[in-house]
């Protein structure tokens, strides 16, 4: 019974291993399958079937060359051949580009640069020529190697280079100024006043002359003084001036060391001022500005204002200290030219304090006002 059992055992085993290694026949043996790809696939029922193949699309590309892959592009053998590109080969047509407006039209040039050649060094300190004040900028060297030289001469060429240079800046020129020259209705007698200065010289430095004085009909002259001056100009409008004053009084003559400016105010206000010491100890001081209304082109109206001072009582001249005088005056020329001018007007003179008290012991009027008619000129 055993033995039987053992038997049967070993009957069925050797029967499934048979059947084991005998795999079971395919359906589709003997069927021409096509060619597998590289990637292995799981084997199909229809293992060994000749499958019937799709009909392609017609490709509407075909013909056409295939452009070459990139270089250095390297396929694996059995990948994927890579989609064929629908566009290769063909001629892409060029974008049609805006159309220029300005085509075939010449433009113009780019302005002429006004700087362009001029070598531009920067000042010392980072300054430009803009950041430069007026007058600090060097002038430009003296040109010395002519054409002119080679016809003419060097030596002609050098004495008409220095004329020129001279008569732009090197020039000397003379002017005498008549300010006031006029009769005053005010003295028994009737009076006269004078104001003149002059000047020689160039722009910066002159000699200058001035006189001024009055008098009148009954008692001759009682004021003349002239003064000699050196002049340097040490502003654009101002003129540093200093020199010697005398006065011309009968027994009273004296001189004095004098120094004081002149000067031209912004809104074209002229305005002197000196100081003076005398010889003997006194010092006095004088103030004067005026400015010229022009009503038109010939008819000028000039108020004008005078202030004197002394720094001490001085009896034989009438003089006390402080605020000795006071002047005002107004006068309307008409230029008949600009170097001639007649004019009338007006003038109102005060004086104050002791002055005004010595020259009433004088039997004088410290208060005085005069009509003037009189000439301004100048050559």
């Amino acid at each position: 019974m055993i033995r039987a059992s053992l038997l049967g055992l070993l009957f069925a085993g050797s029967a499934n291993a048979a059947f084991a290694q005998a795999p079971e026949a395919a359906p589709h043996a003997g069927h021409a399958m096509p060619a597998a790809s590289s990637a292995p696939a799981a084997a199909g029922s229809h293992a060994g079937h000749q499958m019937p193949q799709p009909a392609a699309a017609a490709d509407p590309h075909a013909g056409h060359p295939a452009p070459a892959s990139q270089p250095g592009a390297v396929q694996a053998q059995g990948d994927a051949q890579p989609s064929a590109d629908p566009h290769a080969g063909h001629v892409m047509p060029t974008a049609p580009a805006s159309a220029d407006p300005h085509a075939g039209h010449v433009m113009p040039a780019p302005a002429a640069d006004p700087h362009a050649g001029h070598a531009t060094a920067p000042a010392p300190g980072g300054q430009t020529g803009a950041d430069l004040p007026v007058g600090g900028a060097p002038p430009p060297p003296v040109i010395r190697d002519n054409m002119a030289d080679q016809v003419f001469g060097v030596v002609a060429m050098q004495r008409a280079r220095s004329i020129l240079e001279a008569e732009h800046g090197a020039v000397r020129l003379s002017k005498l100024m008549l300010n006031l020259a006029e009769y005053q209705s005010g003295p028994p007698g009737g009076g006269y006043r004078w104001d003149v200065q002059g000047w020689y010289g160039g722009d910066v430095n002159r000699a200058v002359f001035k006189s001024e004085g009055e008098g009148s009909g009954a008692e001759g002259v009682e004021l003349a003084e002239v003064q000699g001056l050196y002049s340097r100009a040490v502003a654009r409008y101002t003129d540093f001036q200093i020199g010697v004053r005398h006065d011309f009084e009968p027994q009273k003559a004296r001189t004095y060391a004098t120094v004081g400016f002149e000067s031209q105010f912004p809104y074209w206000f002229d305005v002197e001022a000196a100081a003076f010491l005398s010889d003997r100890g006194d010092l006095i001081a004088r103030l004067e500005g005026f400015y010229d209304l022009r009503l038109t082109q010939r008819l000028v109206l000039q108020p004008q204002a005078e202030l004197k001072l002394s720094a001490q009582k001085i009896p034989d001249l009438n003089t006390g200290s402080g605020v000795t005088h006071a002047e005002l005056g107004l006068r309307l020329r008409y230029e008949i030219r600009r170097e001639f001018a007649p004019y009338i007007g007006v003038a109102y003179e005060r004086a104050f304090g002791g002055t005004a008290d010595l020259l009433r012991r004088a039997g004088k009027d410290p208060e005085t006002a005069t009509f003037v008619l009189g000439l301004r000129a100048w050559f």
